[in-house]
């Protein structure tokens, strides 16, 4: 079971403030505890249910080796998402979103593969066989590669699950992951349509110190999700080992 998450740290967080009355998405009602200075107010009993539901399925995706791939390409989530998610170790994307990253996915892969060409030239000495123009050409598309791409790169098929901080920003890769029934994890605040994800977390997208918040609480639970995979494969090994040795 998943850590029970406590009210009273989202409140610390600020995780409740969501937008402008003016501003609302009228689909976000039952997550609305209330409106206060012409802002709305979501209610974080409601958020806390929604985090540890979110993390029950986040848990069982990690625990059976499959990848989640988390999506924030907006200032104040890019860091936190980054760090969140490599300490997870699943991939992310928190520069542009790749049009097609999952629809067209073996573009995707090709380009990945071009990364890896270019670091096998340098690994065996065929990169200083090129002209000094064509090494700085070949440097700049690593850089570039790297900066798009760079950590799904281990990623050798589709992810399991999206997980997105702010579904208007990100609504391309939210499309991407519908069409191609991806279930998509998200926070929402009051001014986006709930109906676009299939685990909703009704939160502060804006804040860091909200998205920090969300982001430890559902990143602990991958974690958790991978050392139940690692101590499964361990006690596996364990009895193969003995079953060898006994024969």
């Amino acid at each position: 079971m998943a850590n029970k998450v406590e009210v009273k740290e989202l409140l610390e967080a600020g995780v409740h403030f969501g937008h402008m009355t003016r501003k609302w998405d009228p689909n976000m009602a039952p997550y609305i505890y209330m409106e206060r200075n012409g802002i709305h107010i979501i209610n974080l009993y409601k958020t806390a249910a929604k985090i540890e539901e979110a993390n029950e399925a986040l848990k069982k995706i990690a625990a059976s080796g499959r990848k989640v791939l988390f999506v924030a390409t907006k200032k104040q989530a890019k860091d936190i998402v980054a760090e969140k998610a490599a300490a997870a170790n699943m991939p992310y994307i928190t520069e542009r979103w790749p049009g097609g990253m999952l629809t067209n996915f073996v573009t995707i892969r090709k380009a990945v593969k071009k990364m890896a060409s270019i670091d096998r030239m340098k690994k065996d000495g065929t990169f200083m066989t090129l002209s000094k123009k064509e090494r700085l050409q070949v440097d700049r598309l690593r850089a570039k590669l790297e900066k798009n791409l760079g950590s799904i790169a281990d990623m050798t098929r589709l992810p399991a699950a999206l997980f997105v901080v702010d579904i208007k920003a990100e609504h391309i890769a939210v499309k991407e992951a519908q069409k191609l029934n991806i279930p998509v994890f998200a926070m929402v605040d009051t001014n986006s349509d709930p109906r676009q994800v299939d685990y909703v977390i009704p939160a502060n997208d804006d804040a860091s110190k909200s998205i920090d918040k969300v982001l430890s609480l559902v990143t602990s639970a991958i974690v958790e999700g991978n050392s139940e995979r690692k101590s499964e494969k361990e006690e596996t090994a364990k009895v193969e080992v003995k079953a060898t040795t006994e024969e």
